[in-house]
């Protein structure tokens, strides 16, 4: 191999290596998605796989660490168990700009809500992919539900977080 190309490769490595940390440089490239796109993620992220954009199928979403827990919501008469990635791992996925102040979420219907990016280190909001071990259709407010613990914590159970709890999820920009 040419030693000036060596050079150069080795300079890069080191480079990449330290900006990593900073989550400048993806350390892990993030996937294509082999099925129907169901998230789109953009702004200040640093992992992307289409147009600076990173978008997830249910495949994706799935393959990150998952999370359950059951929680009465204002929308049920019971409460439903609901499992899905935590939307701080799902920002981890993009490397979401660790200054980023606030998440806007947009749902298929165009609803829009902020949602400070400090929820997500917070609290164990997740990003629910099914509803009690099924996957949510539409209209059953899926495919796609951002809802947080709403019984684990007193203060959850307010009308700020339920209406950051965003059903039929479609996109995210983190600013």
């Amino acid at each position: 191999m040419n030693t000036s190309r060596t050079r150069r490769l080795g300079l890069g490595l080191t480079i990449a290596a330290l900006l990593g940390p900073l989550g400048w440089v993806s350390a892990h490239a993030l996937g294509q998605p082999q099925g129907k796109p169901v998230l789109t993620v953009g702004g200040a992220i640093a992992a992307t796989n289409r147009g600076g954009q990173a978008v997830f199928d249910m495949a994706m979403l799935e393959a990150l660490p998952q999370k359950t827990f059951t929680t009465s919501t204002p929308w049920d008469n019971r409460p439903i168990r609901f499992s899905g990635p935590l939307l701080r791992d799902v920002l981890a996925a993009v490397q979401a700009r660790t200054q980023a102040g606030t998440l806007k979420a947009t749902a298929l219907n165009d609803y829009r809500i902020q949602i400070p990016v400090a929820d997500a280190a917070r609290f164990d909001v997740i990003m629910a992919t099914r509803l009690d071990g099924e996957p949510m259709s539409v209209r059953t407010r899926g495919p796609l539900f951002i809802v947080y613990p709403f019984d684990s914590r007193p203060e959850l159970q307010s009308a700020t977080y339920y209406e950051r709890s965003i059903w039929q999820l479609k996109s995210l920009d983190v600013e």
